[in-house]
């Protein structure tokens, strides 16, 4: 995902195990922002019967800092149905992950 010019979301939906079953795009967006909604983010796990998921998403500039934006949706997905949330990452030229910063 480092190497796309413009933002795009993605869930990486894994079994008991923690092995991945399906990565599906869920949005694509402008070189700065990807509006997703919750929605959207669970459907592919609902579809894929998926134990958890985990939300990825880049941004082009490098940049692994969050943004509020960022966070609110990290928060309001968290909230959601009984399909562990286990991780958002944010892919640039390193990558930043909630779960590890203590955000989700």
């Amino acid at each position: 995902m480092k190497g796309f010019h413009q933002e795009v979301v993605r869930v990486v939906l894994l079994d008991a195990q923690l092995r991945c079953i399906a990565k599906v795009d869920i949005a694509r967006g402008t070189v700065n922002e990807s509006p997703a909604a919750p929605r959207e983010i669970f459907r592919p796990a609902i579809v894929h019967s998926a134990y958890g998921f985990v939300l990825v998403h880049n941004h082009p500039s490098g940049n692994t800092n969050h943004s509020e934006a960022d966070l609110q949706i990290t928060k309001r997905v968290a909230q959601i149905l009984q399909i562990n949330f286990l991780d958002h990452v944010i892919v640039g030229r390193g990558f930043f992950s909630f779960q590890e910063a203590g955000l989700l």
